[in-house]
């Protein structure tokens, strides 16, 4: 019943939360008790933490053969971060962002954006270029290590036993959390007569970007904007890249012609908001509310 796939798409949206709020804290008290420097924590086990929902959708959707879901919980993630969290964030509070970060962070997700749309203009991922967009993640990690930014930096929280128990259980909460709410959010669309490239871009990406809005919504409130928008900016590249690019590495992915139209919108937005931070390195509450309407009418496209 519909009923209980809402039910069941609400339960997996709290265990992705929780689970990878509890990963992440987990993890990083590990790494730090085994050694693991406080900036290699934060590029790695901090960045894998806030992208572990996008994860474990859309390689369990690509294991199970649903590609649509895959690349739209990918392509609506960002989006939505760039759009609804981005413009809605702004909205609360006006956000600052250093040109430096722009320049490298911003064009770097411009052109991440690009070679997505190049590579998906066939109607496929192969596994080949799943390696490439993979690869590439792992040589910005390394730029970054090397630039020693501290923007992904951790806080120094002590470790306790029970943290080796919390990494795995909030691993678990990701993981399981993850399978339902591909099952269940299929099962809507199948109901309802929608596409699955619409249930993804929707209900699901709307699933998986919430610790993105909250993380965001908090550093905002506390008046640190620059870094709000930085994780966004960081967390946009990480799916593109990194959850993308290891899903096709799993499973080549057939794209459709509503894949490549996403993939097209995705760049067009993400050229407007690093045009936007570039030209006056703040974004407005007029230029928030402008991102969140062209969000919502891409909504509004894919479901009439």
């Amino acid at each position: 019943m519909v009923v209980f796939d809402v039910l069941y798409v609400g339960v997996s949206v709290v265990a992705l939360w929780f689970g990878a709020d509890q990963f992440v804290t987990g993890a990083s008290r590990v790494a730090r008790r085994l050694g693991v420097p406080g900036l290699v924590v934060g590029l790695t086990v901090v960045a894998f933490g806030t992208s572990a929902p996008e994860f474990a959708v859309t390689i369990d959707a690509a294991l199970a053969g649903q590609s649509d879901i895959s690349v739209a919980n990918v392509v609506g993630s960002n989006i939505l971060n760039l759009g609804f969290i981005l413009g809605g964030v702004a909205l609360v509070r006006a956000m600052a962002m250093s040109r430096t970060l722009v320049a490298r962070d911003g064009l770097l997700l411009v052109g991440s954006t690009a070679v997505l749309l190049a590579v998906a203009a066939d109607g496929r991922l192969s596994a080949v270029e799943g390696a490439v967009l993979f690869a590439s993640l792992l040589a910005y990690l390394l730029v970054l290590s090397r630039a020693g930014s501290t923007d992904a930096e951790t806080a120094a929280d002590p470790f306790h036993p029970p943290d080796a128990g919390r990494l795995l259980v909030g691993l678990a909460l990701v993981v399981g959390g993850g399978h339902l709410l591909v099952v269940s959010a299929v099962d809507i669309a199948r109901v309802a007569g929608v596409s699955e490239w619409v249930i993804g871009l929707t209900i699901v990406a709307a699933g998986t970007s919430l610790p993105e809005f909250a993380t965001s919504l908090a550093a905002a409130r506390a008046g640190r904007t620059g870094i709000s928008a930085g994780n966004l900016v960081g967390s946009c590249i990480f799916n593109v890249l990194g959850v993308l690019g290891l899903a096709a590495l799993v499973r080549p992915l057939a794209v459709s012609p509503a894949g490549v139209e996403g993939a097209a919108w995705l760049l067009g937005t993400t050229v407007l908001v690093v045009v936007l931070f570039y030209t006056e390195e703040t974004l407005t509450r007029l230029e928030g509310g402008l991102l969140v309407v062209l969000n919502a009418a891409n909504w509004l496209l894919n479901l009439l």
